[in-house]
């Protein structure tokens, strides 16, 4: 039986195992984009002084179990989620729930009283379940590839 999920505030030491998942996340299991797609989304784990200075900024939540990061979800300036990633065995846990509901909760601590994302096509159907709504639709051309994504935002009350 596995051990059960904890969810803890991410720190610097992680940020090279937080690109691997990333990448983890986007390439390995079911997905509604081609592999072509896929491979020019992330062509290789993020890791290095870019990759974490950009997190650096950042508040960020992860989820681990036994000792293993299976997910994050990363945001920016109090109002929006930049990352939401979860390796595909974790999904369907309750794992993006409890780590949105962690952003959610600093969102309200800053006095913002909206949070904004862009979410993949993946990602889409988690973040309405959390009460998110369809602002608008846009394709990013990332290497030869068009990908769809959703802007999408929540009011809080």
């Amino acid at each position: 039986m596995p051990s059960p999920i904890l969810y803890r505030r991410a720190a610097s030491t992680d940020y090279t195992r937080l690109g691997r998942i990333m990448y983890d996340a986007v390439r390995l299991g079911p997905s509604p984009y081609t592999e072509a797609q896929r491979k020019a989304w992330m062509a290789e784990p993020r890791k290095g002084a870019e990759w974490n200075d950009r997190l650096s900024e950042q508040t960020i939540y992860v989820a681990e179990q036994d000792q293993m990061i299976v997910g994050f979800m990363a945001l920016k300036n109090n109002d929006y989620v930049d990352f939401a990633y979860i390796l595909s065995e974790a999904r369907g846990n309750g794992v993006f729930r409890a780590l949105y509901e962690r952003i959610e909760r600093r969102v309200k601590q800053s006095g913002r009283s909206k949070i904004t994302t862009h979410a993949s096509q993946l990602a889409m159907p988690a973040f309405a379940a959390m009460g998110f709504e369809l602002d608008y639709l846009e394709t990013v051309k990332v290497a030869d590839e068009k990908l769809d994504r959703f802007h999408m935002m929540k009011t809080l009350s």
